[in-house]
């Protein structure tokens, strides 16, 4: 599978879990009713599951990681899957703020290709499917839960093999949505939007997941999926999009937007580096705006701001 399918794939699933294509590292959900309890990350790694302490496990050992001393103290409570988490205020809010470091991103994208992405593309492999919607299919399902019972109901059904990938795809993606409106926890009822999701994509004839891609109103292009620098024609580089890397991103333009949150009152170093604690501001600004506060500052935050 090409890396453009590979993100177009995830980008998919991420929109189905966080709303967002490239996903949303800090998202922190609990629902009522869900076995999973506590949930993170950009693909909504769970608690119950064990895998929210090893993906924890891993970021705190990595080198930089910004909140380690504040989430090692949460290890053990982790290991154990104490479910009293759930009500833990505090730990939810270290989680939030760990999802702008980029050492937390760079984990989280480590970490779901190895407990997801790989053993989903292994799977799909071993039924002999090659195309790219097949393998987003199998990938949703390995990130949502149940691949292989619903995997084994189908061949009872119709057994797979390379010859009828596409009707096993399309029998699957039936079969799954019965299971999910038909579960006894009521939770899954809500998530059918994920095969009818798939279901259009399938009636569009997109198996090679050719971009762009509308998927729940959100749209997934080269563009979304790899967002870019923008330098304008007369060689500044004003119109570019700041937001948080590793290393920050540095400049005139960086600091402009620092000067101007300060003047508004906003508590922040103005030295030039676009890193957390200006991501921070931006966001603070943009929900006061009632502007999507991603913390993400490009034409429309920098006229908010007064930047020319």
């Amino acid at each position: 599978m090409q890396t453009i399918q590979k993100l177009t794939a995830q980008a998919i699933v991420n929109i189905f879990e966080t709303g967002r294509v490239l996903g949303l590292y800090g998202q922190v959900t609990l629902l009522q009713g869900d076995s999973g309890h506590l949930t993170y990350g950009r693909s909504q790694t769970t608690l119950a599951s064990g895998n929210l302490a090893l993906l924890i496990k891993a970021y705190c050992s990595s080198p930089g990681a910004q909140y380690s001393a504040k989430l090692v103290p949460y290890q053990d409570r982790l290991d154990k899957e104490d479910v009293s988490l759930d009500q833990d205020t505090d730990l939810h809010a270290i989680l939030r703020a760990a999802g702008d470091d980029p050492v937390m991103q760079a984990c989280q994208n480590e970490f779901f290709d190895r407990v997801y992405w790989t053993p989903a593309i292994t799977a799909a492999a071993s039924l002999g499917f090659v195309e790219a919607l097949s393998v987003a299919v199998v990938y949703d399902s390995t990130v949502h839960g149940s691949w292989r019972l619903i995997r084994d109901k189908v061949n009872a059904i119709l057994p797979a093999s390379a010859a009828n990938e596409r009707q096993w795809i399309e029998t699957y993606v039936k079969t799954r949505r019965a299971w999910l409106a038909g579960h006894a926890n009521a939770l899954l009822h809500k998530t059918v939007y994920r095969m009818d999701a798939f279901q259009n994509l399938i009636n569009a004839n997109a198996w090679d997941l050719p971009l762009p891609l509308t998927v729940r109103g959100k749209v997934i292009s080269e563009e979304t999926l790899s967002p870019v620098t923008r330098v304008s024609a007369h060689g500044a580089d004003s119109s570019r999009l700041l937001r948080l890397t590793r290393p920050s991103m540095t400049g005139p333009d960086v600091e402009d937007v620092q000067k101007a949150l300060a003047g508004l009152g906003y508590e922040l170093a103005t030295d030039a580096a676009y890193g957390p604690e200006t991501v921070a501001a931006v966001r603070q600004f943009q929900a006061a705006k009632g502007m999507v506060a991603d913390g993400v500052v490009g034409p429309a935050t920098r006229a908010a701001l007064g930047i020319d």
